[in-house]
């Protein structure tokens, strides 16, 4: 895996007007996507979210090449899809959600037929390495079938590297999945990434999302609706949550205060909903001495990435 030496992050894969849409005679034509624009840089862990349907799967499908676009321009390092697919499927590897290996053969010769799948010599081949990356050097001759849940995993991360692609695509890797296995997952998947391996992931889980990505595309139904670092999608969420805990509170009481909204949620408890400096937490702790309410705890609740997603897909 060759490490990144220079700091300039470049485009690494480029998605021009990616379009794809299956044709029906009974019903209306499914467009599965419509008009995709982004681009990936060189050595970021770049997240695609997305409603279920949303069209992720058909997007990793077209440059895995499994499924051919409409129309749209699909490049890697300026290699162009349809001139070169060669060049572009050399350059990704793909891990899939399922987890499909032979449980008759060991890690090490399912990599090394991997390897050849992809015509890579036996010269040139660095199972010993990808091995020791994915922490399976010590299963290296065991059969699969015997291999744990999170070693299956890591075995699929490192069958799609046998090529030594620059990108790793990985989709959905940590659905069902138990939490250790999930911190170890993303611990494996930092190391590569350090070593300057690009990474595109899908996932369900908004939290991982958030720890894990440089930049976010979310898109919904087919279409881009958001693309930025993820610090500035949860930038744009323009709510913030405080929840007081009291000393009493009636649960039927009524507040009002122009643009807050209350919720009384316990007779010890009062959530409170409104627009980032809107309000000063001065007035509204003014506000709660008037209506002779004594505060024993506060705890404040900014935005956060799911809190963008449902405002973005109203999903």
């Amino acid at each position: 895996i060759n490490v990144l030496t220079h700091m300039d992050k470049k485009n690494i894969l480029s998605i021009k007007k990616l379009k794809k849409f299956y044709s029906d005679k009974q019903a209306e034509d499914t467009h599965a996507l419509n008009d995709l624009n982004l681009d990936v840089q060189e050595g970021e862990i770049f997240g695609l979210l997305g409603p279920n349907g949303a069209g992720k799967t058909t997007f990793i499908n077209i440059i895995a090449g499994t499924v051919i676009k409409t129309a749209g321009q699909v490049s890697v390092y300026g290699f162009d899809l349809d001139k070169n697919p060669r060049q572009v499927r050399a350059s990704i590897g793909i891990v899939p959600q399922e987890v499909n290996l032979d449980a008759f053969f060991s890690p090490r010769k399912l990599l090394e037929l991997q390897a050849g799948l992809y015509g890579v010599p036996s010269e040139e081949r660095i199972t010993n390495i990808i091995l020791k990356m994915v922490a399976l050097e010590n299963e290296a001759d065991a059969y699969s079938r015997s291999l744990s849940g999170g070693m299956k995993r890591r075995l699929l991360i490192a069958k799609a590297m046998v090529h030594q692609p620059p990108i790793l695509v990985l989709d959905e890797p940590t659905a069902g999945v138990d939490v250790e296995l999930r911190k170890n997952l993303w611990n494996n998947v930092r190391e590569l990434n350090k070593l300057g391996v690009t990474i595109i992931l899908t996932t369900h889980y908004l939290f991982e999302a958030q720890e894990m990505c440089d930049r976010i595309a979310i898109i919904d139904k087919g279409n881009l609706v958001a693309l930025d670092t993820t610090q500035k999608l949860i930038e744009r969420v323009q709510t913030k949550k405080i929840t007081f805990k009291v000393e009493k509170v009636e649960k039927n009481q009524k507040f009002n205060f122009d643009g807050i909204v209350f919720n009384v949620i316990s007779e010890n408890t009062i959530k409170i909903v409104y627009e980032k400096n809107s309000h000063k937490l001065e007035e509204i702790l003014n506000f709660f001495k008037k209506n002779d309410l004594k505060i024993l705890d506060i705890a404040t609740e900014d935005g956060d990435l799911e809190d963008v997603f449902l405002q973005l897909t109203n999903n």
